[in-house]
């Protein structure tokens, strides 16, 4: 909001002129001031904990720096400042101040996307799950998640770009030929002994009865070899296309797909000779040995097995050597909370490539536990396994999935309650706040159909209950949870503030009736759930979540 960074400009030059003065020592480096949206009115519109953030800096109480930020704060949109408690610092603007910003957001067709940072370009990577059956609910998560971190780095100004890696190569890829084959001559009416290591799931049958239907036992003649290489193709399409299909429901899409395949054998071979001619790799009991412990693993690790064979570390140094090469600023990673040991590993082997480590972000996404009428639901009824992300889009529907992934931390457990999910009333948030969407617009339509429309320039001064300004100053505080949220990686605090708003509105409702009230006040009011229902939209949109016009 635009009075936001007036107010923190005021602030920077306050500070300058202090420092010019004598009163407030020089300083290379300051805390970065940050203005919060108080809890309750009476605290102000806008408050800072900036001198309690700088006394160490300035050497002197915070007290004292916010009575002398205070001195020299000119600043005519601003009513007064109060300091409160050890150094907070309050600010109350001028009664007009908000309308001349609500109309700014009024007249702004993109308010919600803040301007371009102009910083080197990011990359996020999630999902990245083998193509080897189909995604369940602990994938949905990362996926809602992702997607959610790249919509909001976008509305931030950030430049960002999406990756899915496809682990396309070794050993899952085997076994996905191999149980294909062993359901292929079973379906072909061959007795065969399934392997030890297949994959058992109903989804390899369904993958094996595509491919008789298609080219019937074409391949039943094959040397087993063969047979095996046509049908690891085969099934590697379908499951590749079964994955996309799922991720397309579930609105997410990526801006790029990067096959493991593609690093064997001469990416992963060029950065090993990189390390081991760095002196980085070392020859241990046949196998080559990358010397992480010195970066901060807790151990060594095996790059080359004594076999030859490179391990997945091998490949995924590679492919963040890749990555790094491709000259992106940052690179952000969704993994699951089992991999937390193997990011100290990755790190230290990309410091040994010479590359800044500290570029390299993961978030780790904890698991998501299901409940049913109270109770945890750890299979599917369908398929006696996991529960398929398709199954629970089937169940609850992609908006409420969306969103009950997204409404708590993902460094947090997730206890996702089914029930609940599928609520229609004021209890089930994901509804709440597409109802009020939808009662807006629904407010409109009866509008017109009286005749009452919104052209010219709002009066919009003429608002000022409680609940009105409440509500103005809740859309007001959405750019500022955008910039933290894109900061933080952090989709739920745009979850909670679509909730909040909507609440908001709700009240509002209650409290303000717009049809049947003076022609001017009413038009004031339709301007203000216009940039309500725009807000909630955005909000929606960067969760990936419909914002329905009724229901």
């Amino acid at each position: 909001m635009e009075v936001k960074n007036k107010i923190i400009d005021s602030i920077n030059s306050a500070v300058q002129v202090a420092i010019a003065d004598g009163v407030l020592k020089s300083a290379r480096e300051l805390p970065e001031i940050v203005l919060e949206v108080p809890p309750k009115k009476e605290f102000g519109d806008f408050a800072t904990n900036f001198a309690m953030q700088s006394a160490k800096v300035f050497r002197t109480s915070p007290k004292k720096i916010a009575e002398e930020i205070k001195s020299r704060i000119d600043a005519n949109f601003i009513d007064r400042i109060e300091i409160a408690g050890a150094g907070f610092m309050n600010f109350y603007l001028k009664p007009d101040v908000i309308y001349t910003e609500l109309q700014n957001i009024y007249n702004d067709e993109n308010f919600g996307q803040l301007p371009p940072k102009n910083n080197a370009l990011i990359q996020v990577e999630y999902v990245s799950a083998n193509p080897t059956g189909l995604l369940h609910v602990g994938h949905g998560r990362g996926a809602a998640a992702g997607s959610a971190i790249v919509n909001i780095l976008r509305a931030a100004g950030y430049n960002v770009e999406s990756e899915y890696y496809i682990n396309d190569a070794g050993n899952q890829m085997e076994n996905l030929a191999k149980s294909v084959n062993a359901r292929y001559l079973e379906l072909l009416g061959q007795t065969v002994e399934f392997p030890e290591d297949g994959y058992h799931g109903a989804d390899i049958i369904d993958t094996t009865k595509k491919i008789i239907e298609r080219d019937g036992d074409k391949y039943l003649s094959l040397p087993e070899d063969e047979r095996l290489k046509i049908l690891q193709d085969l099934a590697y399409a379908d499951k590749l296309a079964e994955l996309k299909k799922d991720l397309s429901n579930f609105r997410v899409e990526f801006d790029k797909w990067f096959s493991e395949r593609t690093l064997h054998p001469d990416k992963i071979n060029d950065a090993i000779k990189i390390l081991r001619d760095k002196g980085e790799i070392y020859e241990k009991d046949g196998a080559l040995w990358l010397g992480s412990e010195k970066y901060g693993d807790d151990k060594d690790r095996v790059v080359v097995r004594e076999n030859g064979v490179p391990t997945y570390l091998a490949a995924d140094i590679a492919y963040h050597k890749d990555k790094f090469e491709r000259g992106f600023g940052t690179l952000i990673n969704l993994w699951g909370a089992d991999h937390h040991g193997y990011i100290a590993r990755v790190k230290a082997a990309m410091t040994a490539l010479g590359f800044d480590a500290d570029k390299l972000k993961v978030l780790l996404l904890q698991m998501v536990s299901l409940y049913r009428g109270g109770e945890l639901v750890k299979m599917s009824k369908r398929t006696g396994e996991s529960i398929t992300l398709r199954e629970l889009m089937e169940e609850v529907g992609t908006d409420a999935a969306r969103y009950f992934f997204l409404m708590r931390s993902i460094d947090s457990q997730l206890d996702f309650d089914l029930d609940l999910a599928k609520k229609q009333s004021s209890e089930n948030p994901v509804y709440y706040i597409q109802y009020a969407h939808a009662r807006i617009c629904s407010i409109f339509r009866q509008a017109e159909e009286v005749g009452l429309k919104l052209d010219g320039t709002p009066k919009l001064s003429m608002m000022t209950t409680a609940a009105e300004v409440d509500l103005i100053n809740k859309v007001f505080e959405y750019p500022t949870e955008i910039e933290k949220a894109a900061i933080e990686f952090a989709p739920q605090r745009i979850a909670r503030y679509a909730y909040d708003l909507a609440a908001q509105f709700h009240s509002f409702y209650r409290d303000c009736r717009i049809l049947g009230v003076d022609v001017e006040l009413a038009k004031a009011r339709l301007a203000l759930i216009k940039v309500t229902a725009h807000t909630i939209k955005h909000a929606l949109n960067l969760l990936g979540v419909s914002a329905p016009t009724s229901m």
